[in-house]
């Protein structure tokens, strides 16, 4: 699959989590699987190709959908940062409160704003359906075991308005690269849903300071897929999410916010950037380097 995204010639490339599956709490057991990782002559050329960014998800933070409570959480971050080549001297290696970080893309004279949050560090417990909940008929195709739960959050209040000033930056287009998805509204796996107060602080306060030109891109389903909705907002809100690289998923869930299909099997995402007709393609490939989903998002005019 990599060399197929080195194919494409990328001017940078974004992990978004799950990059090694650890899934442990032996932190030597994580470092061979990214140095596994290191290892491979597709992830090799990829470097050589364009400069790579990433942020974790569940299985590389240490375990299968875990959060706040995970002990080796700091230990973990350290061997990521380590592995991905964060600078000694990176705001991003002393936080004490998560992995997040945000980075400038310079393009043709043109500037990128590149956001990873962290959802993992801070995350509060996942609640479960009720017995009730999970009786035929009452409960969408395809969905997980997770509900929807008020006051309980993924990124904690100083991660929050780290988030909301980096928002805030004048910026020509931003990426925000979440490790899961957030315009589904409710899928039943991990996604932004099962944190309605995170999802709409985030979407309303886009909203209300009017920030254009901003594109999500997540991963962790295990299907592709692009969605799109309209909002108090002079633009759509769009999200690609591209999953995965290397694992597929046969039972996609329901997202009303879909455009076209969603892709089971491996792909990878593309935001191929038109600043004189100012617009982004919007794209998921396959594992051969072909189109399966296309689409266009226009940028504000400046």
């Amino acid at each position: 699959m990599l060399d197929a995204v080195v194919a494409r010639q990328p001017d940078a490339f974004v992990l978004l989590g799950d990059n090694v599956y650890g899934d442990t709490t032996d932190m030597k057991e994580l470092q061979r699987k990214y140095q596994k990782l290191g290892a491979k002559p597709g992830y090799q050329a990829l470097k050589k190709a364009a400069p790579v960014y990433a942020i974790w998800d569940d299985h590389d933070y240490g375990q299968n959908d875990a959060g706040k409570e995970y002990p080796q959480k700091a230990a973990s971050k350290r061997i990521m940062l380590d592995f991905f080549e964060e600078p000694t001297d990176s705001p991003r290696r002393s936080r004490n409160d998560g992995n997040y970080a945000s980075y400038w893309i310079e393009d043709n004279g043109h500037f990128i704003h590149l956001i990873l949050p962290d959802l993992r560090w801070n995350r509060d417990a996942l609640s479960k359906e009720s017995t009730d909940d999970l009786i035929p008929g009452l409960k969408p195709a395809n969905s997980g075991p997770y509900a929807a739960t008020q006051g309980r959050t993924m990124l904690g209040e100083t991660q929050w308005q780290w988030l909301e000033q980096e928002l805030l930056k004048p910026a020509d287009l931003t990426i925000i690269g979440s490790s899961i998805q957030l315009l589904p509204e409710f899928t039943g796996w991990e996604s932004w849903a099962n944190f309605p107060d995170d999802r709409s602080r985030l979407i309303q306060f886009i909203e209300n300071n009017r920030i254009a030109d901003v594109v999500f891109i997540s991963g962790d389903t295990h299907w592709g897929e692009v969605s799109r909705t309209f909002v108090n907002h002079p633009q759509p809100l769009w999200e690609v999410t591209s999953s995965g690289l290397t694992e597929e998923w046969k039972e996609i869930s329901p997202n009303r916010h879909r455009l076209g299909e969603g892709f089971s099997q491996v792909n990878f995402g593309e935001l191929d950037i038109n600043w004189a007709a100012g617009e982004v393609g919007l794209s998921l490939f396959d594992v051969s380097g072909q189109p399966l989903e296309q689409y266009t998002m226009i940028l504000s005019e400046r």
